[in-house]
């Protein structure tokens, strides 16, 4: 067997695998789709069906009807924009720091600020937890927005596109009269575009998703984000599956929105910011 014969079959087991995989991740998304437009009956049918006998639209405009649905959702956004805006802007002003400002033990307080990563964010919930309540901030969405303001994370992947940017283009600056802060924001942020992109992706999908920390935090229902609201749609000894399903599909839209208009750059970003192997 020739090498291109095996490099024929090789390929083509590798796609059918990668077409596998993708349509077993695609299978819940389907399924939580074709529900929604189903009645409560034919959610449980049996053999189950793609769509029911007719779609059936009223399941999201009744989600409202027991739910402040709405508060859910400007709630969950308040928070993704707030946390995205000020992760980006501390993640990229540290990582012009580590990267192109020298300094004594500029490495080791690097080397400290990525050790926090290795931390499991569950250890701190109760010192966190007692921090916020010393502020008064708990049950309020400055206890969801403010600790996730900063991230060893983000701090380190624009570390990494930074060190990429020549050392000659900074000293330039400088000759140019350029101070270090106007440097940063004229010459470097501009370049980091990509990797900026990529960054807000990966903080706004983390945010919007975020069911633990809201749960630890917020008590009062009119204060809960979207991952709570769906947990809280779900009764105790019965649920309305079809409009929680509808439910769902409007909280996925922002991320899937998101995720799309951004996916040239965010995979570039990753390109750029040292993460590929």
């Amino acid at each position: 067997m020739s090498s291109k014969v095996k490099k024929i079959i090789f390929n083509s087991l590798l796609y059918f695998i990668l077409i596998l995989g993708a349509i077993t991740m695609l299978v819940p998304f389907l399924w939580m789709l074709s529900s929604s437009f189903k009645s409560l009956t034919e959610v449980f049918q049996y053999p189950p069906k793609l769509f029911g006998e007719k779609l059936i639209w009223e399941n999201y405009t009744q989600i409202s009807s027991r739910f402040d649905y709405f508060a859910y959702f400007m709630n969950s956004i308040k928070v993704s924009v707030w946390v995205v805006v000020t992760q980006v802007f501390t993640s990229a002003t540290a990582g012009y720091v580590f990267a192109k400002l020298n300094f004594k033990g500029r490495d080791r307080i690097f080397l400290m600020y990525l050790a926090t990563m290795m931390v499991p964010f569950h250890v701190t919930v109760i010192t966190n937890f007692l921090q916020m309540s010393m502020y008064g901030l708990v049950n309020t969405l400055w206890s969801l927005m403010l600790p996730a303001s900063v991230s060893a994370f983000g701090t380190f992947m624009m570390r990494q596109f930074f060190i990429t940017v020549p050392n000659e283009l900074v000293e330039s600056a400088k000759i140019d009269g350029c101070n270090p802060f106007t440097t940063f924001i004229r010459i470097c942020l501009p370049l980091a575009k990509p990797t900026i992109a990529t960054l807000s992706i990966f903080c706004f999908m983390n945010t919007w998703n975020d069911y633990f920390t809201p749960l630890v935090y917020l008590n009062d229902s009119r204060k809960y984000t979207l991952p709570l609201g769906l947990a809280a749609m779900k009764g105790l000894y019965s649920t309305n599956w079809p409009v929680l399903m509808a439910a769902s599909c409007i909280a996925v839209l922002p991320v899937l929105i998101a995720f799309l208009l951004a996916q040239d750059v965010f995979v570039k970003g990753v390109m750029m910011s040292g993460m590929k192997e």
